[in-house]
């Protein structure tokens, strides 16, 4: 059977999945349409990448897209707590929970535009490298390529395949100079990215050249107020808004966010960078609803072509999405009513005994 077909079928069973997904299960599933043996092969031969998910994705992508779409990085960790560690299923620190978990750190490059967010990259995270922490003396593992160099890889690739977008959206773990520059320069787009308090900043070119600078947030500013600043190791002007939120339990937080577009006003910014809240769904999805942490295999190339699985499990929620007008939960449960009225209606044509009052 054609990779393209059981790609088709192992996804549209991740979707509908509701336990641990197998190849035995979804064998059994299809009634022998396929074997246990070729789902296995299908996990086990080529290593699926993103240039296998853009094959999958583009004519999607070009369906939507337009100048107003941006992309979108992040990363997030789907955890694999008793699975057998290896290069991809490792340790990481999860800023999320502030701790170190034991999964699969992946980054993802997503689009999105007109209410529909597809991902066009994806890195999964290979510590490849043991070292020992000088420390504590314990041996660990790292990645040679860091996370910053994936997303410069994945945005310039979203560059190359030609698609429409002027800026490009992030947390506050890619705020690092080195992106700003290369979106900037070498992309000719422009980004929004949040700072943290500490980062220096100066509101002077003069104070910039003399090496002057501030924390942030010691600067005098006036909520969505614009202000031009500068920063170290980046060589053009940037705009900067303070922005002040009030938290679930009254707390109140502060937001910096600065733009290499100094022609926006802060609510342009604001609502911009509203966008990238789109990659939490997607995420909380990935996981949930497209099974990614439901399956036991157990070698790096399974594990790396299952995880690409899920992700074209979630691309066909996202689609239906559009044309059900049902959020992805909502046709999780939608599919899980389905098959309790099954396994219901199953139950009575076996007349099962009725239990005497």
């Amino acid at each position: 059977m054609a990779s393209e077909k059981l790609l088709d079928l192992y996804s549209d069973y991740l979707i509908s999945a509701f336990g641990q997904t197998t190849a035995t299960g979804l064998a059994a599933l299809l009634h022998g349409e396929i074997s246990h043996d070729s789902v296995q092969r299908f996990l086990a031969g080529e290593r699926q990448t993103s240039v296998h998910l853009w094959r999958v994705v583009k004519p999607h992508v070009r369906k939507i897209e337009s100048p107003e779409g941006v992309v979108i990085v992040d990363d997030s960790i789907a955890e694999k707590p008793y699975t057998d560690e290896n290069e991809i299923i490792c340790w990481h620190y999860d800023h999320s929970q502030q701790r170190n978990v034991k999964g699969i750190n992946f980054v993802s490059c997503l689009y999105h535009n007109a209410g529909v967010s597809l991902p066009i990259g994806f890195e999964l995270v290979a510590k490849t490298e043991h070292y020992t922490d000088p420390k504590d003396g314990t041996e660990k593992r790292r990645s040679p390529k860091t996370k910053n160099e994936y997303y410069r890889e994945m945005t310039h690739q979203a560059v190359r395949n030609q698609i429409q977008f002027k800026y490009v959206l992030n947390d506050v773990w890619f705020s690092a100079a080195d992106n700003m520059v290369f979106v900037k320069t070498t992309l000719r787009k422009d980004f929004i990215m949040p700072l943290k308090a500490n980062r220096k900043v100066t509101v002077s070119l003069s104070a910039k050249q003399t090496g002057t600078y501030q924390r942030v947030d010691t600067l005098v500013l006036e909520p969505m107020q614009p202000v031009t600043v500068y920063l170290e190791s980046v060589p053009f002007a940037l705009l900067l808004i303070k922005q002040v939120f009030t938290n679930e339990d009254g707390s109140t937080g502060t937001l910096y966010l600065v733009t290499s577009d100094t022609t926006l006003s802060a609510e342009d910014i604001s609502t911009i960078y509203q966008k990238r809240w789109n990659v939490e769904p997607y995420h909380k999805s990935l996981k949930q609803n497209a099974s990614l942490e439901k399956s036991p295999t157990q070698t790096v190339t399974t594990q790396a072509n299952h995880f690409f699985g899920a992700l074209c499990g979630y691309v066909k929620l996202e689609l239906l999405k559009g044309t059900t007008n049902l959020n992805h939960f909502a046709l999780k449960s939608k599919l899980y009513l389905q098959a309790i009225q099954s396994a219901y209606a199953t139950l009575r044509d076996l007349k099962p005994v009725t239990l005497a009052a």
